[in-house]
């Protein structure tokens, strides 16, 4: 989900008198929009479609490939453009006018998009993956030496970090819990979206803006395709909740008075015009990014010509509404545009066409049916919806039109796809195309096989003896073998245990500590009874426990070693019980995840010991073991023999 925008040309922080300037240019802005739309200056009597493609990189690993400098240089293509991460691409699709072929033809477009730049991030050890969250993704991949190095991302996160004190804390809980606080704004690169621009004129556009509201929910229930995020299974499109957190800049009193975060539904319907939503952004979100204006706005509509509106535009960027409000021209003609920001990448590009097809009939039979949805709906009933569909997918209950409570799945069944279906027939969608698209996602709300639910399935079908970060890696490994394919998600096979086979073959799959660790860490605090630490030894099979303080700092080790000459000792039968504390090895020798598996063993030789805690900004994230990496060298082995053979 892109936090830039074609308007992002700020430079450093603001002094106040620029500041001054550029909120005077703002406000200039506001007032020529507003003319505008009073004048019906706007492009009239044609309606458009377009749509972005947010994407992957991933490495033979599955890991994310921060290559996306040397795969877009060599492809210098304008429609193939950087994103905030190093292991990020984004390619934007030409705006078709919307009739006839246009959603193939939109397809076909962006099937050759994403198939150059794949066929050039080969080169560069490198494949493309699209998918709303890449599920092998760790923290550490998200530190600032993999953000593209442009002025502009510099910027953005300067600015975010700034305003939101120095730090991003993200709570997530689903299946389970995500808690972890994070000091820049690259948490945000774990999204990638498919953005769909729907082109609407003034007078139309209260009533098409609150439909994009209401159908946002049903659509993205249908879409769903982002359950796993840093090793967590959590909400069906967990990137909702994350770009909640991610770019969340409220100050804790602004938190306690509920002011509207920046990424966010909105609070209430609009009743006429565009400008309500571009006046509401300025009048509730301070401005982060400010750049010289030369233009006088007035002067150009004078003059007969078509203003920039660069100072709207920019901050119109910073402030990231789930369906966002667009003013753009072509040079003779200014036209606005809703821009649905919510839909997941993947999981192929006929899914991603799909759910479009089905929003953008949506956005042309909707409104026959409920002309003014004001008056059937509450407002906060369709955000609700929204956060409902995020969270459970086509298993969400809806407070529908009237007060209607119904399952997800059964209204777009019983009546969102008839009507969808009668919106692309007005628009003369080619009837083909409408069967083709509008059929795949019957069959996948038939079948309840989303891709996050193809993900969670998936997942649950390869054990839970299996570790984490290997299931994870052969989940990213079938996504990409059956995209390759392009057969639409739900009639993919599960993923198991050949993609489990594949990715330990894989000669980057132990190149790191990360990505054989255990995570799942069982620990004991300094006061604790020495028996309790050798109880969960026992229980566990474990031959070595962290300790860990009430603060979570990693303060110790006890091993089975030291336990053994405690119970030799005879100390565990006399006088008072034993505090661990009283046993532990201080300073126990550590690693990160990044750290490289030659690396390890040679520390673990060096310093004697039989395992390393994996620490990452301080905190305990896991533990490797003797035992682990006498599996990885006989698996890096059986690697090199096979490459010699």
């Amino acid at each position: 989900m892109s936090l830039s925008s074609s308007a992002d040309s700020g430079g450093p922080g603001p002094d106040e008198a620029k500041q001054r300037r550029y909120m005077k240019a703002l406000l200039a802005d506001v007032r020529a929009a507003e003319r505008m739309v009073a004048e019906e200056r706007f492009e009239k009597g044609i309606r458009r479609v377009g749509a972005e493609q947010e994407m992957f990189l991933v490495d033979d690993a599955m890991e994310p490939s921060n290559s996306s400098r040397e795969v877009l240089a060599e492809l210098d293509d304008p429609q193939l453009v950087h994103e905030l991460a190093l292991f990020n691409v984004e390619a934007n699709a030409s705006p078709h006018v919307f009739g006839g072929t246009c959603l193939s033809a939109m397809e076909a477009e962006l099937t050759e998009l994403v198939r150059r730049t794949d066929e050039v991030s080969r080169k560069h050890g490198a494949r493309v993956l699209l998918t709303g969250i890449l599920p092998t993704l760790q923290l550490s991949d998200l530190a600032h030496k993999n953000m593209t190095p442009l002025a502009r991302y510099a910027e953005i996160d300067r600015a975010t970090t700034a305003a939101s004190g120095g730090s991003f804390h993200v709570v997530i809980k689903g299946r389970d819990e995500l808690d972890v606080t994070h000091d820049n704004v690259m948490l945000e690169s774990c999204n990638t979206s498919f953005q769909v621009h729907f082109q609407v004129e003034p007078h139309e556009f209260a009533q098409l803006y609150n439909t994009a509201q209401v159908v946002a929910a049903p659509v993205l229930a249908a879409a769903v395709n982002s359950p796993v995020l840093l090793g967590r299974e959590l909400w069906y499109e967990t990137r909702v909740a994350l770009f909640q957190h991610s770019v969340d800049m409220r100050s804790r009193a602004e938190r306690k008075r509920n002011k509207q975060p920046r990424v966010s539904f909105g609070d209430r319907w609009v009743d006429s015009s565009p400008t309500e939503v571009w006046r509401e952004n300025i009048a509730r979100h301070r401005v982060l990014f400010v750049t010289d204006i030369d233009e006088d706005p007035m002067a150009v509509l004078d003059a007969g010509g078509v203003p920039e509106l660069t100072a709207m535009r920019l901050h119109n960027g910073t402030v990231y509404r789930w369906n966002r409000v667009c003013y753009g021209h072509d040079g003779k003609v200014p036209h606005l545009r809703i821009e649905a920001r919510a839909l997941p990448a993947g999981p192929t590009i006929l899914d991603e066409m799909a759910n479009a097809a089905f929003f953008f009939g949506l956005m042309s039979g909707f409104v026959e049916e409920f002309p003014d949805v004001r008056k059937r709906m509450l407002f906060d009933d369709a955000r609700s919806n929204f956060f409902a569909a995020a969270r459970y997918g086509l298993k969400a209950q809806f407070n529908w039109i009237d007060g209607r409570i119904i399952s997800a799945g059964d209204l777009i069944l019983g009546h969102l796809l008839p009507m969808a279906r009668s919106g692309l027939e007005r628009a003369r969608i080619d009837p083909a195309d409408i069967e083709r698209y509008l059929g795949v996602i019957r069959e996948r709300v038939t079948t309840e096989r989303t891709g996050a639910r193809w993900c969670r399935m998936s997942l649950d079908s390869m054990g839970s003896d299996v570790p984490v970060d290997l299931r994870h890696r052969a989940l990213t490994q079938a996504m990409l073998d059956r995209q390759d394919a392009g057969e639409p998600v739900h009639t993919w096979t599960l993923a198991g245990r050949a993609e489990l086979q594949a990715v330990q073959a894989s000669r980057g799959s132990y190149q790191y500590v990360g990505q054989f660790m255990t995570r799942d860490v069982f620990t004991v605090r300094p006061g604790d009874l020495v028996d309790l630490a050798a109880s969960v030894m026992d229980w566990e099979h474990l031959r070595h426990v962290p300790v860990e303080d009430d603060g979570g700092r990693l303060v110790g080790l006890i091993s089975h070693r030291s336990l053994m000459r405690y119970v030799a000792s005879g100390a565990s039968s006399e006088g008072e019980p034993m505090a661990v504390s009283e046993l532990m090895h201080l300073d126990p020798v550590t690693c990160a995840p990044e750290t490289l598996t030659l690396e390890a063993i040679e520390l673990m030789r060096v310093k004697r010991v039989g395992c390393l805690p994996v620490m990452d900004d301080g905190h305990l994230v896991g533990i490797i073991t003797e035992t682990d990496l006498v599996a990885v060298a006989a698996r890096l082995l059986e690697q090199h023999l096979r490459g010699e053979g």
